[in-house]
């Protein structure tokens, strides 16, 4: 077997953990999470810090509140200051979190009045003039937030706060949307302000945080592909046609936490993976008063214990892969109960949808139970991304001891682009995820078969005797599977917290 093909299968291994082929990625994935979008996870990144200088960082992004039009006024997309966000970090194997970082926010109205003949009347807007700084006086409404690091269970465990570097301070200011540019004639230089250095207990190493509106860093032609992947079956197999169909999210808005840890502040003794995914919590019951006081958001009130509601590790597994019927379940569950869900990827139904949408009959790979899926999914690719001991559970897995590359030498197709290519970039996706890395070709190949190609009739890669080339009726065509539309087009920033700045309301 080609040596090239057989090392490529590593990367390719574990972008079958998606089970998915060109779909969005988690933008309003299951019933319940659509009627509350400001608590829906759109994506979760976690690489080793590619920024000068911070290589022995690992940046942890989570983005919320998918589809935000950059026009969304007048109160745009604030936050859920009623709502429980946290980053988890599993870094045992064990499939239960070790460390958790969450996040609340507090949403201030100022409740700004104008002289209205004899009368002082409240504003209807969140600003009543520039804004350029943190903290304005312009601004009607301001948020800020906090970050818990919790060390054990997240309910259970030793919890602190992060606090500003050199002081005492543990609530941060969070930047207005971008409204556009009456209002904030520069928004970079006005959001860079927000990036707070800070200190994170049990850590002798200082770390980065920041929240805010990014640009949607996610690249689908999102109709089209919901559609029944309403494009010709040419498109998606040619190569050279990628870019072909457009990004019809470019012109969306995201909500990012994002955080910058030292890595030796997120390992544990000699084991070098770590395990992340992102959650948000609300309360158990809410009560809508029919006649709300005067505030901001007095309607509801809520009350009772925090319940799960939105659950995102790797890339578009709740979307593509649970059954329709599951996805609240997947949503509310934990890692360590992921067995329940296993036959969405032994018996993956997405191959025999595609056989529908495309009109390709008998193209379904035919090595049930998909073992070579199951291990990617569930424990990472050994000597890639596997931890010693693990516990089978999806999440994303990041091995820390692998050096970053610089954004130029990153292959969009991370690990085994740059493995086919002759290069040595094991720093990508399915080793963590960068915003460049684009999981939906990588995946797209692994579900149809890829894996089986590359593993041969001797099994060389250890996924079970029938996943081997006469399992996969596309053959070598399943390494040219693509989306047509090119990930690594979409801009980003060179450093922390890398996503771009956010699409103004006006220009």
């Amino acid at each position: 077997m080609n040596r090239h093909i057989a090392r490529s299968a590593l990367a390719l291994a574990a972008a079958a953990a998606v089970v998915t082929p060109a779909l969005s990625s988690s933008h309003r994935e299951a019933p319940f999470i659509t009627s509350a979008p400001k608590v829906d996870a759109t994506d979760f990144y976690m690489f080793r810090s590619y920024e000068t200088g911070r290589e022995d960082y690992v940046t942890l992004l989570a983005n919320y509140v998918p589809l935000q039009d950059a026009y969304g006024g007048p109160n745009y997309f604030s936050m859920d200051q009623d709502a429980l966000y946290e980053i988890h970090v599993d870094n045992n194997g064990d499939a239960v979190e070790d460390l958790t970082f969450q996040f609340r926010f507090t949403n201030k109205l100022a409740d700004v009045q104008l002289p209205v003949g004899d009368k002082m009347v409240s504003i209807p807007l969140i600003q009543a003039g520039q804004v350029t700084a943190p903290k304005s006086p312009n601004l009607n409404l301001s948020e800020s937030f906090n970050v818990t690091m919790v060390r054990g269970d997240r309910r259970a465990g030793t919890a602190a706060k992060l606090t500003a570097m050199g002081g005492t301070a543990t609530e941060f200011a969070k930047p207005v949307d971008n409204i556009g540019v009456k209002t904030i004639p520069d928004y970079a230089g006005y959001a860079k302000q927000h990036i707070q250095n800070v200190t994170i207990p049990g850590c002798n190493m200082p770390g980065k945080v920041f929240v805010g509106q990014r640009q949607d860093p996610f690249a689908v032609n999102l109709g089209t592909i919901f559609d029944l992947v309403n494009a010709p079956v040419g498109v998606i197999t040619d190569p050279s046609l990628i870019g072909a169909l457009p990004n019809t999210i470019a012109d969306k808005n995201v909500t990012t936490l994002a955080l910058e840890v030292h890595k030796s502040c997120l390992t544990a003794g000699s084991e070098t993976v770590i395990g992340g995914w992102t959650t948000a919590s609300m309360r158990q019951a809410r009560l809508l008063d029919p006649s709300p006081k005067s505030g901001h958001t007095t309607t509801p009130k809520n009350g009772g214990a925090w319940t799960q509601v939105s659950r995102l590790g790797m890339p578009l597994v709740n979307e593509v892969v649970i059954g329709l019927k599951d996805k609240d379940k997947f949503n509310g569950s934990k890692p360590k109960s992921d067995a329940q869900f296993a036959t969405y990827v032994t018996n993956p139904s997405l191959p025999k949808l595609l056989e529908i949408a495309l009109a390709l009959p008998n193209t379904a790979p035919t090595n049930y139970p998909r073992m070579d899926l199951v291990t990617t999914f569930l424990t990472g690719i050994k000597g890639l991304n596997q931890p010693a001991g693990v516990v089978g559970s999806e999440m994303l897995r990041l091995n820390t001891a692998i050096a970053p590359v610089s954004f130029e030498q990153q292959n969009r197709l991370g690990v085994v682009g740059n493995i086919l290519a002759g290069g040595q970039d094991n720093a990508g996706f399915p080793n963590g995820r960068r915003p460049k890395d684009d999981v939906v070709d990588i995946s797209l190949v692994a579900v149809m078969g890829g894996l089986c190609v590359a593993n041969g009739d001797t099994d060389a890669l250890g996924f079970g005797a029938a996943c081997k080339p006469s399992a996969v009726p596309l053959g070598a065509t399943a390494f040219k599977l693509h989306d047509a539309v090119d990930q690594a087009v979409v801009p980003l920033l060179p450093g922390f917290p890398y996503l771009n700045t956010p699409l103004p309301g006006t220009k």
